[in-house]
């Protein structure tokens, strides 16, 4: 095995073991919850169930760009530089608006939310056993929140996506 394929398959088991984390622990937040505080809306705000929704439906996209089965990452600029993901998310604002496609139904259910971020956690895992080198590192996106990206930085972002919407979260369900 030579040097960049070590380095690709560091970086993608850094990637997985970090988002397995990070769905798990959403998904154990939500199993913990009854049912009546994860359906419980707050004005202004989503349900932990709908929070649940989102994130699986953001996850699948996400899966979806890495795997290549969607339009979306392009060829990034040469001589294009990974900035820091802890820079990049320093910059992405408190509050973002969701677009339609990913804006959660009302009255999404728990068991329904804990099902989707399972299986879209199963997207993700097979996204990142199909990436390649070229791909993760060629190929990226621009997007108003994050700038242009690499396909490995959809990842990151994947994953800092669910701590986010966790922490939102832990407040729907009034645990802090």
């Amino acid at each position: 095995m030579d040097k960049a394929q070590s380095e690709h398959l560091a970086r993608v088991h850094h990637l997985r073991e970090a988002f397995v984390e990070a769905n798990e622990r959403l998904v154990a937040r939500l199993r913990g919850a009854s049912d009546e505080a994860a359906h419980r809306v707050v004005e202004g705000a989503w349900s932990a169930a709908q929070i649940g929704w989102h994130v699986a439906t953001v996850t699948t996209r996400f899966a979806a760009m890495i795997a290549g089965d969607v339009a979306g990452p392009q060829p990034l600029a040469e001589g294009f530089r990974e900035r820091p993901w802890d820079e990049i998310a320093a910059s992405i604002p408190p509050r973002a608006t969701a677009s339609s496609a990913v804006t959660p139904p009302p009255g999404v259910r728990r068991a329904d939310a804990v099902a989707a971020l399972e299986a879209s956690g199963t997207k993700m895992a097979r996204a990142f056993d199909a990436l390649t080198p070229e791909r993760g590192a060629r190929m990226g996106v621009t997007h108003a929140l994050v700038g242009t990206i690499s396909v490995y930085q959809l990842g990151e972002w994947a994953t800092a996506h669910i701590k986010r919407h966790n922490r939102q979260a832990k407040r729907a369900l009034g645990e802090g």
